[in-house]
C-alpha cells in the first residue's frame, strides 16, 4: 500500500481518537464510551479465524449506538463477574484511505488486564479495523471490528476492547 495524501490534521485527529477511546476505557469511564461512535454504527469483536473466513459470527456485535449503551448498562447493572482493569497498548494507527468523507484505518492493539489479587496478563491480542467519519465536528467510529488474534478469550469479554 502507498502512502495516502492527507493534512496533518486529520492524521492527528485519527490518532487522538485512537487514544481517546484507550483512554476512556482503561479509566473506565464506560459512560462514555458509545461517544465515540456514529449515531449508526458496528461494534463487532471477531476471531482472526471467523474475520478471514469472511464469517459474521462474532465474541459480540452491537449494531447501534442504542446496543452500546445497553452494553454499557449491563456491564455496570446486570453482569456478574469478578472484578479487574484494562490497559490497552495501541499501535500508531495505519490510514488507508480517505474517501468521501470515510476514513479506513486500523491500529493493532494488546490489553493486558489486572485482577485486584493477581498480577497483570495479556488478556487479548489483535488488530482494530475501522471505519471513521466526522459527526458534530468530531471523529467518531462508524464500524470499529476488533479482530482478536487466538481462538480463544479467557472467560468472558466483558469490557470494550
Amino acid at each position: 500500500m502507498g502512502t495516502i495524501e492527507m493534512d496533518a490534521a486529520t492524521r492527528f485527529a485519527v490518532q487522538d481518537l485512537y487514544a481517546d477511546y484507550a483512554r476512556c476505557v482503561d479509566d473506565t469511564k464506560f459512560e462514555q464510551w458509545p461517544d465515540f461512535f456514529a449515531d449508526e454504527c458496528m461494534y463487532r469483536i471477531v476471531s482472526r479465524e471467523n474475520f478471514d473466513a469472511g464469517l459474521r459470527m462474532s465474541s459480540l456485535a452491537l449494531e447501534s449506538k442504542a446496543m452500546l449503551k445497553d452494553r454499557v448498562y449491563g456491564m455496570n447493572e446486570t453482569i456478574y463477574h469478578a472484578p479487574y482493569l484494562q490497559r490497552h497498548v495501541v499501535g500508531i494507527p495505519r490510514i488507508h484511505s480517505v474517501d468521501d468523507g470515510l476514513i479506513k484505518a486500523e491500529a493493532n492493539y494488546v490489553v493486558l488486564r489486572t485482577k485486584l489479587d493477581a498480577f497483570s496478563e495479556v488478556f487479548n491480542t489483535g488488530r482494530y479495523i475501522d471505519t471513521i467519519v466526522r459527526q458534530n465536528g468530531r471523529l467518531r467510529f462508524k464500524e470499529r471490528i476488533c479482530v482478536f488474534d487466538g481462538e480463544l478469550v479467557p472467560n468472558s469479554i466483558v469490557y470494550p476492547i
